[in-house]
């Protein structure tokens, strides 16, 4: 590929897809590559691609529910009309801008442009960041020049282990110890929330009313904060709840245990600051992918899986209790997670692109 390309960097709906997207689209700027972000109208980076001030385009439609309800089918009947009007859209895009390569993340923008791809003939690299691969991405792997994959033995054709691409800023930060002894769980279940995580988190907090020793930092997120009944103040125990946390990189640095799902980017988050954690597959994911994910964490000695649908009050405590009893294992688990880690995952998807990328 020549020096200086347009690479079209597609994909969103969930920040779990749109920050490696803008990871990606940074590495590849950094080699002077000119990126171009498409994504669609409904997802997350209506605010997130104008933030970042890579040019982007916003496709129309949304995505096709997994659904045979009656409701569900009449809305899909004008999802499908809302993809085909993405790729008569994404079509045009790749045509009028002519990249030497389109990089998909998944998510239902990146099958327009993923499809568009195909039709001119541009190399296709797809990037995967769950165990399970999305559906978005079980298609355009089949004709894309490479697959990166952030798990090992994800079912991908000519898969390469990359890891998935986070925050700079979360490596090389040291674990900070309270002075006043205290030890911090950080909990958080996504922007939106996890009501689960959340009920569970409220019902632990009003047992470990009588520790002076420990503090509950607790991300309610946007869904549930409006209608959870939380406690202001709860006897010794240190006790904040937020709607949304602004300072993540420094929450998980600040956290001697963290109680949260098992989207990819929480788990390669955690990775990055060797956190040990208590994770909650969510259930409900496509294909199972967070149970897949917490699975890989657990296997590597970093976590303590706990099924979404046995969490209460109970047995979080239980389980926090258990770790914070054995400050070995926890810094065991911390350097286990450490392991995951994959701070060159965006550069290499860069390099794929470099490589497979057309000449212009």
């Amino acid at each position: 590929m020549s020096d200086v390309s347009t690479v079209l960097v597609t994909g969103g709906g969930t920040a779990g897809h749109v920050l490696p997207a803008l990871a990606i689209a940074t590495a590849l700027d950094e080699r002077g590559h000119r990126v171009h972000m498409v994504g669609s109208l409904r997802g997350i980076e209506t605010r997130l691609f104008p933030e970042s001030g890579f040019d982007s385009t916003l496709l129309p439609g949304r995505g096709i529910a997994r659904s045979l309800r009656p409701a569900k089918i009449v809305d899909n009947v004008g999802a499908v009309i809302g993809l085909v009007r993405a790729f008569l859209t994404a079509i045009g895009l790749v045509r009028r801008l002519r990249p030497s390569a389109v990089v998909a993340v998944g998510g239902y923008a990146s099958v327009a442009c993923g499809l568009g791809a195909v039709l001119w003939r541009v190399p296709l690299v797809v990037h995967e960041q769950n165990a399970v691969p999305g559906a978005a991405n079980r298609l355009l792997a089949r004709f894309a020049a490479a697959s990166a994959v952030s798990f090992p033995d994800t079912p991908l054709p000519q898969a390469t282990v990359v890891g998935n691409p986070v925050r700079a800023e979360l490596f090389d930060r040291p674990h900070v110890v309270r002075s006043d002894g205290r030890r911090q769980v950080l909990v958080f279940g996504g922007s939106l929330g996890a009501l689960s995580i959340n009920r569970a988190t409220v019902a632990a907090a009003e047992q470990w009313a009588t520790r002076s020793d420990l503090a509950v930092h607790h991300v309610v997120g946007h869904r549930d904060w409006p209608t959870l009944e939380r406690p202001t103040s709860v006897g010794a125990l240190e006790y904040r709840a937020v709607e949304y946390e602004d300072d993540m990189p420094g929450q998980l640095a600040a956290a001697d245990l963290v109680v949260c799902r098992a989207g990819s980017g929480t788990c390669f988050e955690l990775a990055a600051t060797s956190r040990p954690a208590v994770i909650i597959p969510s259930m409900v994911t496509t294909g199972g992918q967070q149970i897949a994910n917490a699975e890989r964490v657990a296997a590597v000695g970093g976590a303590v899986v706990i099924r979404d649908d046995e969490l209460d009050g109970d047995r979080l405590v239980a389980v926090v209790d258990e770790l914070l009893a054995d400050p070995a294992r926890l810094e065991q688990m911390a350097e286990r997670m450490g392991t995951l880690a994959t701070p060159n995952a965006a550069a290499t998807v860069a390099d794929l692109v470099e490589r497979h990328g057309r000449r212009i």
